[in-house]
């Protein structure tokens, strides 16, 4: 049975209802028509009945990072650990940024920017700045997804910097939400199940941001220099401290096991995990809730200069109880990691050496031979875990009630 209810919107989005999920959506209010220009896009305000199907719903994943942060592989490695390849929607526009598999839909949050490349120019503001986005329209949508019900998404295009038609998501099995500012806007916020944030430090960041706009987006190495300068302001006013919300942060940050190095190669990778979250049980290394330091270069790991080292320990981050994974290093062979996961407890994982399997699986992967890698891979298994859970839960939910 659906339940409808009425939706107010001051935008211009059209919100499609859905009945028992069949294909086809029929919208019961006319539908805000829109064509971008170059600095904006003109709002209508209308009303219209939504039916959302009395199901378990979508479970909500927030990722939260700067720009050229890691986003995307992060992503891949998670669509990777609930199987099917990630595209962009069939017959789309090609320069769509949503991705979608048999379990998950990817949807970058660059697409609910109320200004193009020049209305920013015009107006002086980054994409950073929450006057650039348009929050009204991101909470109305994933509220939609998360009942079930389908949304007409605007495209940002990351090419020609413009404002693209609207593309029609349905609602999946998990949405994930990734960009700037999932954790920005608190209706959004409390719409998620699960967040993260990718903390990449300014050394390791321009380096990161350097090889994908030059390679990728073909800008040149001065306009990303400007780039940076121009966005920090706005990412220490309002992407940064979103972190304080995030269930599981991974933080990355220059070696310690290197005195006083310049290049960047060998990094440091701690997985913050946030104690108490519900369907969540963090990571930990021999021993839950010691202060463990593990240097497991031997026999059984292959480490070159200058090794690797992990620690774990209990911690305090904005004030709440965490626990902390760190690794140091990078890895020579990935089909030794085993080593090191054998010694990991809480990994969520379906089957011994699962962890292992899918970083070889990636391992042409960025950050395959380092921290980023191996707890990208972890965290993704943990959201598997708790999606699983979830699930069960809110099926077990009406049993309960009729007993």
């Amino acid at each position: 049975m659906a339940i409808c209810t009425p939706l107010n919107s001051s935008t211009y989005s059209s919100i499609i209802p859905q009945q028992n999920h069949h294909d086809a959506a029929v919208s019961f209010a006319r539908r805000a028509c829109w064509r971008a220009t170059s600095s904006h896009r003109p709002r209508r305000g209308f009303t219209v009945i939504t039916c959302a199907s009395s199901d378990a719903g979508t479970v909500v994943i927030g990722l939260a990072a700067d720009s050229g942060c890691g986003k995307s592989t992060f992503m891949r490695r998670l669509t990777s650990v609930f199987g099917g390849a990630a595209e962009p929607p069939k017959g789309g526009n090609p320069d769509s940024n949503t991705l979608i598999s048999d379990t998950t839909t990817v949807i970058c949050l660059d697409d609910y920017h109320s200004l193009d490349r020049t209305g920013r120019k015009e107006k002086g503001v980054t994409a950073l700045d929450p006057k650039a986005n348009d929050f009204d329209l991101m909470y109305d949508q994933v509220k939609a997804l998360k009942s079930g019900v389908a949304v007409e998404k605007p495209i940002y295009n990351h090419v020609t910097g413009l404002l693209d038609p609207a593309e029609v998501i349905k609602p999946p099995k998990i949405l994930v939400i990734e960009g700037l500012h999932p954790m920005f806007d608190e209706r959004v916020r409390k719409l998620l199940d699960f967040s993260i944030y990718l903390d990449i430090s300014n050394e390791v960041k321009f380096a990161w941001k350097i090889q994908r706009d030059m390679a990728e987006r073909g800008h040149s190495l001065e306009s990303i220099k400007a780039s940076i300068e121009a966005r920090k302001p706005d990412f220490d006013a309002y992407i940064d401290p979103q972190k304080q919300y995030a269930d599981a942060v991974i933080e990355v940050l220059p070696t310690t096991l290197i005195p006083d190095d310049n290049e960047g190669k060998v990094l440091r990778v701690r997985l913050i995990m946030k104690e108490g979250v519900k369907f969540f049980n963090p990571v930990y290394l021999f021993d839950e809730g010691s202060t463990i330091s593990w240097i497991p270069c031997g026999r059984k790991l292959t480490c070159s200069y200058p090794g690797i080292k992990f620690t774990y320990g209990p911690d305090t981050y904005f004030g709440q109880e965490v626990s902390v994974l760190e690794m140091d290093g990078q890895f020579d062979r990935l089909d030794e990691l085993i080593y090191v996961e054998s010694h990991l407890s809480n990994l969520s994982t379906k089957f011994y050496g699962e962890v292992t399997q899918q970083m070889l699986k990636h391992a042409d992967f960025p950050g395959s031979n380092n921290g980023t890698g191996l707890f990208q891979t972890i965290v993704g298994l943990k959201i598997r875990d708790l999606f699983e859970q979830l699930v069960a839960s809110k099926a077990k939910s009406p049993v309960e009630a009729k007993a």
